[in-house]
């Protein structure tokens, strides 16, 4: 069986040895025939290879070769020889080929190089098939692994939290409900609430990479009804900059992995190279809301005292800092409560303990933060209430019903220590490093409000 002997392409064309046979394995992405002679681009997940079929050589595999249709898949056994007209200067002259699935005729271009967007998600698998389409999904999966090993390194516990709930873990109306069993239930907006209990059942410290959900009717280029979210949360925080030293750590590590990994910095090099001159600083600049919003004030953009960003104010303030301070990454600190969720700590006096008369000294601000890269808010997190007093107080003021809260409002009173975490975005991180211009381009098989298929 010829698979038994198969080898990466990549790997041959750097350490194969001339003269020598070989099994390649992949896709074929073009044919050229010139009588006696059929040439092959065969293509696998590291490369792309040459394969010279001959007739004078092997009258079989020449046959195969003039038959052979773009995308079909195939496993080829031939002898390494050097070539300086080949791809990489080498080729495999081939002495078998096999025809593992035979491809009809394809609805669009692999890469899609002719077709829109959405044409392309709608044939996601040969889409893929180009490297440039393929980089991104490759360098979130080299994220990913690079976010979980910078946890585990520190200290954190990896937890899997549940996605179906009983209530909107963010309160309001961006929730997906599901009939669960005879009960009305929702995906999970995020892991926040499950998070905290870890914190609060002793774990101290843990994090989450996995699903989140929002129904928002989105249609920008930065939205996405599914996405995975790089969570964590950890107790016995001194104020909320250790929550966004974390997160400098995190996002750092997922840059720099990406930079470097041998999967990603090749591809990078030949089709995002303005991805490797980003270089994170030791420290991320951080702003007030109040700051930031007399900065946009300054540029021409007017915006209320408890106001959010929102898309635009983000894309001004990212420039400011990177035009001004040369930092793609900043911290927006201290956000209104009015845009915050109800678990979220408002400027008070001894945040660390559970006063009985809470004074605020600010309660229209927050020990909360974005982080921002390259002016798309990538992260969000902060310090969160942990006593419950002062949560029930709020999920009112809120709108929200503190019955539908009542068992995370029940943990708090078995001893809570003061928490706080964040949640970063794994596809925005991708989009804004390789420089995206939609961020369904960082996902295998998106979700939209359109599309829901494949």
């Amino acid at each position: 069986m010829l698979l038994e002997e198969r080898r990466w392409i990549a790997e041959v064309m750097r350490e194969g040895r001339p003269g020598e046979r070989y099994v390649i394995a992949g896709w074929v992405e073009a044919v050229r025939r010139h009588g006696g002679v059929v040439f092959v681009i065969v293509r696998d997940r590291s490369g792309r290879m040459q394969v010279v079929a001959k007739r004078n050589v092997s009258r079989e595999a020449w046959e195969t070769a003039r038959e052979l249709s773009r995308e079909s898949v195939v496993a080829v056994k031939g002898i390494l020889v050097e070539s300086k007209a080949a791809l990489g200067g080498r080729e495999l002259q081939a002495e078998e080929i096999l025809v593992l699935n035979e491809a009809e005729p394809l609805p669009i271009e692999p890469g899609g190089k002719t077709a829109s967007l959405a044409i392309r998600l709608r044939y996601r698998w040969i889409d893929l098939r180009e490297p440039r389409h393929a980089t991104p999904i490759i360098a979130a999966a080299v994220a990913a692994e690079a976010a979980s090993r910078w946890f585990s390194e520190h200290g954190f516990v990896e937890v899997f939290t549940p996605k179906i709930v009983a209530s909107a873990t963010e309160g309001g109306a961006e929730v997906f409900p599901i009939i669960y069993f005879d009960k009305e239930a929702f995906l999970a907006q995020s892991p926040q609430l499950y998070k905290q209990m870890g914190v609060i059942a002793g774990l101290e410290r843990v994090y989450e990479i996995g699903p989140a959900f929002r129904a928002e009717k989105s249609h920008t280029a930065r939205h996405l009804t599914e996405f995975t979210s790089v969570d964590f949360e950890m107790g016995f925080i001194r104020g909320f900059e250790d929550v966004m030293r974390v997160v400098e750590g995190v996002v750092t590590a997922m840059i720099e992995a990406v930079q470097r990994d041998e999967r990603t910095r090749p591809l990078l090099e030949e089709y995002y190279p303005q991805a490797l001159e980003l270089r994170p600083p030791k420290e991320y600049p951080r702003v007030s809301i109040d700051e930031a919003y007399k900065l946009l004030r300054n540029a021409g953009l007017e915006l209320g005292e408890d106001e959010d960003l929102g898309t635009e104010g983000e894309r001004r303030l990212g420039e400011i800092y990177e035009r001004e301070y040369g930092a793609p990454l900043v911290f927006v600190t201290h956000y209104p409560w009015a845009v915050r969720p109800f678990y979220t700590m408002r400027v008070r006096e001894e945040p660390w303990g559970c006063p009985e008369e809470p004074r605020f000294t600010n309660p229209r601000r927050t020990y909360s933060f974005d982080l921002l890269f390259r002016g798309m808010e990538v992260a969000t997190g902060g310090q969160r209430e942990h006593c419950p007093a002062i949560l029930e107080a709020q999920i009112r003021e809120k709108g929200l019903n503190p019955k539908a809260f009542e068992w995370y409002l029940e943990m708090f009173r078995h001893g809570a220590p003061p928490h706080g975490g964040a949640g970063i975005g794994l596809e925005r991180v991708v989009m804004q490093l390789l420089g995206l211009s939609n961020i369904r381009e960082a996902r295998m098989v998106p979700r939209d409000p359109e599309h829901l298929v494949p």
